[in-house]
């Protein structure tokens, strides 16, 4: 794999990953349970495990693509962090903000 599919793979990933609790009405991606929406505290948590699962995916690539992996400060993950929450604002906006507005213009 070149370092340029790799880099390209893992940002998709983190595009997709990062709006999938926004969007995914599923506990855990797996249990439907209609009766109930998904509380905003069990999405926050999925998509803290999906930003840790990301991170962990990202070092596994570096090592397969390089055969080494960098040391990192707390400042790498304060800024993939907030990457991640800026990724995942199309999914903000959709779930609290405009599927509001899209249920009150097709009454």
């Amino acid at each position: 794999m070149s370092q340029n599919l790799v880099v390209g793979l893992w940002l998709v990933l983190a595009a997709v990953a990062a709006n999938l609790p926004l969007l995914s009405d599923r506990w855990l991606f797996v249990v439907l349970r209609p009766e109930r929406a998904k509380p905003f505290w069990l999405r926050l948590l999925e998509w803290g495990g999906l930003y840790g699962l990301l991170v962990a995916m990202g070092f596994g690539f570096e090592y397969k693509v390089t055969g080494n992996r960098q040391a990192q400060d707390w400042e790498f993950y304060a800024v993939t962090l907030c990457l991640f929450a800026v990724a995942a604002l199309p999914g903000f906006i959709y779930r609290y903000q405009l599927r509001g507005l899209l249920g009150q213009a097709g009454r």
